[in-house]
Formats: structure tokens, C-alpha cells, sequence
């Protein structure tokens, strides 16, 4: 099955004209045909577009373009409907934007194309990428492939679950507190999230502007060296893109980790980790040690404050994000007898249950008479948290964590407890206040073997998460190729 392929397996396929774009193509829209009415991994795609797209690679292969200029070139692709792609729809899985049609490109966008990517579809996702779950879309719940009466996680999760379901051959999703590499580490597969400023945010419909990053997701480390590869780099319409040089990741992946120290966070490995999680963490941790790596314990002393401080500032920033979603600018629009109520029926009608509480949170906090207690406050917090990654990346390389405290949960199992929601994300938000890079690798299973009458628990995959320095991603790439190589987690399939 072609569409089964690794991205480095269809380009070496496709360089020597074994395999053709138009096939690998095909190949991912029969899948999407046969699995996504269960999976929902799609709001949706454009069958046509993307075969116009192939056939011009297969005619670029032929007059002789090579893989070296353009590292995607016949791949298929999703983005995760946040993320604009000229003449699609952008709907960021709300009512308010059902019939939106985006009139240019992202940046990343840009950069997949030049690449020469196929760009199949619009991935699903949490309303406003506001979710842990993907049960907050508009246009209904993405579902696990390995169980698909569970959650795939979020808010990217239609981007994991069109990855790991083959699919497409990788996705590209935003990562806000842990919107990657959750649905990466929930549906088993790679799902990075790059320092804050290495990838551009141009054409990111924004959530928390100062949080908010572009990651990717793909099938193994190396397919997503290439991607971070491609869409990385300084961007001038973009005033929080950094100008550093974007080094060769997938040259980068020795498979050496020798004498690199890795830190284990110990507040992370205490109470409301799931046990078989903390078991396949620990196995993950002996195998990184065999493999030559020390392992030293680190401390984050203020990560007791993270999730307060990531629900007041997010939830801050969205507010005044969303303002300008109001229904006479763009967007759906409700009528009203008079502005102020035209804006209230079009918000009240357009936005669901999730994008409203936050905003209303981050209306408060941002309030008069409230803004120096929340706000204000929160920001002091975060410097504290980011000089704890700082003081710990003086002793070690790169930080081990869970990804999740738990595996994926079963659906509409915390939809009425919006706290235990919010809480599935506490090992993953506070690289985003730091703005460091983090990545989730498949680490182990749930259950010893597939679901049966004496054993009911499905397996269900766990991942481990590497958390690197400012603008490090190459050394968690590395350390987390090295883990692949070693073990054979990331091969399981659903």
C-alpha cells in the first residue's frame, strides 16, 4: 500500500519513477474514501485539486527536478484548518467561518508548495484550536484509530489521525499548550512542536499570539526532520519570526546520543500519572541510558503554577483575538436591530460552548480592577517558569517528560469537567510559556496485547516527550531518532 509509506520511502520510489505522485496520490484519497466517515480526520479535501497538483510533480520528476531542491516534492499532505491555503476553505472547525473561503497563503503554506507537497486537504480540529480533544469542532469529533470510541486528542487531532491513518504521508498543526504533540503521543505517532519564532505564524488564524506555534506531525523522526526542515525560517510579514540560520535536520540524525545528558523531571512523575504511562516512561528512560545517554534529575519548581497561568493568558490573548470575528467584517453574520445586537446574535449563534468560555475568562481577567491581579500576575509566573527550563538546561541537553497523564480517554468522558480537560495538557503547556521546542515520540502501549474477551483494554499508544533549549530541536530530533531506532513502537499500526 503505497500510502503506507514513510516520506523518505515514497521520494526514493518516486526519484527513480517506480511509483508516481498521481499513484501515492490516489493511493491517501482511497484511504480517506474508505476510513474517514468513522475517522473524521477531515473537514475536508479537494479530490481534483490534489490530482492536478500530483500530475504537475510527475511531469516535474520526469523533466528532471530532484528531491534535493524540493524535499516534498509528490507528497501529499493535510494542514489543519487554522492554517490559510489561497481559494480553500478556512473554517478553524466553527460555525463562524463555515463558508470562508481564505484569499492567500500562509507562509508555511508557501513553503510546502515551493517544496512541491501535494496539499490534499483541511484537517479537523477543536473549534479555534481551543481543546484537548477534537470533540469541540464544529463539524464533529475526530475519532482514535486505534480505538475510535476514544478521543485522538487536540486540538490538532484530525492532523495526527490523518497521519497515523495513512491518510496522508505527514500534516502540519498549530500547538498552543500542547496541541501537537498530545494528539502525536494519543494516536502514536511523531508530532513536534518548534521554538516560538522558528517557524513563521503568517496565515495562523491566532489563538494566543504569544503561545501559539506551527509544528508538524509524520510517521517517524526523520519524515519529520524534513518537514521542520521545510518550513522553517525567518519571515519579514511575521515580527515574531526570529532571523536564525535553519540547520539540515535530517543530517543531523546520527543515531548517536552517547554522553548526552537528558533530565527527568521529577514534579512530572508523581500523582495523576497513569501507571502504565509512568512504567513506559521509565522503560523509555533505561533504554535511552543503554543507548549512552546520563540521565540526571532535573527540577521545575513552578510547574504547580503552569496551568493557572497558560488559562489566563491564553484565554487572555483569544479574547482579543476573536474580537474581530463580529459578522460585519467577514464570517457568518446574524442580523440584528442595531449594531451591538447584530454583533452579540452573530457571536452568540457562530461561536460554540469551548471558544466562549475562554473568551469570557479572558475578558475578566484583562477587566479593569482585575487586570493586575490575573494578567499582570501571570506574566511574572511565566518568566519564573521559563528561568526553571533555563537553570536546568545548564545541567542537561534536553528534558524527558510524559507527553499526557494519561492515554486517550473515551469519548464525552470530560466534556461536562472543563478543570480535568484542561488538566490533560499539563505536561505539554509550559514549553509554550517558555517558548521552547518539544516533540512526542511513540514510547509503549496500554495493555499487552490487542483487546479481547479476557482482555477488553484496547492498546492504546503512549508517548514520550523531549523538550529541548531555545531553537534546539536538532538535539531532541536527534535523541528521539536514536529511541526510534532502538525500538520498534513507532511501526505499530491500528
Amino acid at each position: 500500500m503505497l500510502n503506507q509509506l514513510t516520506i523518505s520511502e515514497l521520494t526514493a520510489k518516486l526519484a527513480t519513477r517506480e511509483v508516481s505522485s498521481r499513484a501515492a496520490t490516489q493511493a491517501c484519497l482511497d484511504q480517506i474514501q474508505r476510513v474517514d466517515e468513522q475517522l473524521h480526520a477531515f473537514i475536508s479535501h479537494d479530490a481534483a485539486a490534489a490530482l492536478a497538483q500530483a500530475d504537475a510533480a510527475d511531469q516535474a520528476i520526469a523533466s528532471g527536478a530532484t528531491h534535493t531542491q524540493q524535499p516534498l516534492l509528490g507528497v501529499p499532505v493535510a494542514l489543519k484548518d487554522v492554517i490559510a491555503v489561497k481559494g480553500q476553505p478556512l473554517t478553524c472547525g466553527s460555525k463562524i467561518l463555515g463558508q470562508f473561503i481564505s484569499p492567500y497563503d500562509a507562509t508555511v503554506t508557501e513553503r510546502l508548495k515551493a517544496a512541491g507537497a501535494i496539499l490534499l486537504g483541511r484537517a479537523n480540529l477543536d473549534e479555534f484550536a481551543m481543546g484537548s480533544s477534537t470533540e469541540n469542532s464544529a463539524f464533529g469529533t475526530s475519532r482514535n484509530p486505534w480505538d475510535p470510541s476514544r478521543i485522538p486528542g487536540g486540538s490538532s487531532g484530525g492532523s495526527a489521525v490523518a497521519v497515523v491513518a495513512d491518510e496522508c504521508f505527514a500534516a502540519l498543526g498549530s500547538d498552543t499548550g500542547g496541541s501537537i504533540r498530545q494528539p502525536a503521543s494519543h494516536c502514536g505517532c511523531v508530532g513536534l512542536k518548534p521554538t516560538y519564532g522558528r517557524v513563521s505564524r503568517y496565515g495562523l488564524v491566532a489563538f494566543a499570539s504569544s503561545l501559539d506555534q506551527i509544528g508538524c506531525f509524520a510517521k517517524n523522526t526523520r519524515d519529520t526532520a524534513t518537514m521542520l526542515g521545510v518550513i522553517s525560517g525567518h519571515d519579514p510579514r511575521d515580527s515574531t519570526s526570529v532571523p536564525q540560520p535553519v540547520p539540515d535536520y535530517a543530517a543531523g540524525l546520527t543515531g548517536d546520543i552517547k554522553g548526552l545528558k537528558i533530565g527527568l523531571v521529577k514534579e512530572y512523575m508523581i500523582g495523576g500519572l497513569a501507571v502504565e504511562v509512568k512504567h513506559a516512561i521509565e522503560a523509555a528512560m533505561q533504554q535511552l541510558a543503554k543507548l549512552g545517554a546520563e540521565i540526571v534529575e532535573v527540577s521545575l519548581p513552578h510547574t504547580d503554577y503552569a496551568v493557572a497561568t497558560y488559562y489566563i493568558l491564553a484565554t487572555a490573548e483569544a479574547s482579543a483575538n476573536l474580537a474581530r470575528f463580529d459578522g460585519i467584517r467577514y464570517g457568518a453574520r446574524v442580523d440584528g436591530a442595531d449594531s451591538i445586537q447584530l454583533y452579540s446574535k452573530t457571536r452568540g449563534a457562530g461561536f460554540g460552548s469551548e471558544v466562549k468560555r475562554r473568551i469570557i475568562l479572558g475578558t475578566y481577567v484583562l477587566s479593569s480592577g482585575y487586570y493586575d491581579a490575573y494578567y499582570l500576575r501571570a506574566q511574572k509566573v511565566r518568566t519564573l517558569i521559563r528561568n526553571d527550563f533555563l537553570k536546568a538546561f545548564e545541567k542537561v541537553d534536553a528534558i524527558a517528560a510524559p507527553t499526557s497523564p494519561t492515554a486517550a480517554f473515551k469519548i464525552g468522558e470530560k466534556s461536562d469537567d472543563p478543570l480535568q480537560m484542561y488538566l490533560s495538557d499539563i505536561y505539554t503547556i509550559s514549553a509554550n510559556l517558555a517558548g521552547i521546542p518539544g516533540l512526542s515520540v511513540p514510547c509503549g502501549f496500554t495493555g499487552n496485547s490487542q483487546p479481547s474477551t479476557l482482555n477488553p483494554q484496547p492498546r492504546l499508544p503512549i508517548g514520550l516527550q523531549l523538550l529541548g533549549q531555545p531553537f534546539g530541536e536538532e538535539t531532541i530530533l536527534r535523541i528521539a531518532h536514536a529511541f526510534e531506532q532502538s525500538t520498534d513502537w513507532h511501526k505499530a499500526k491500528p
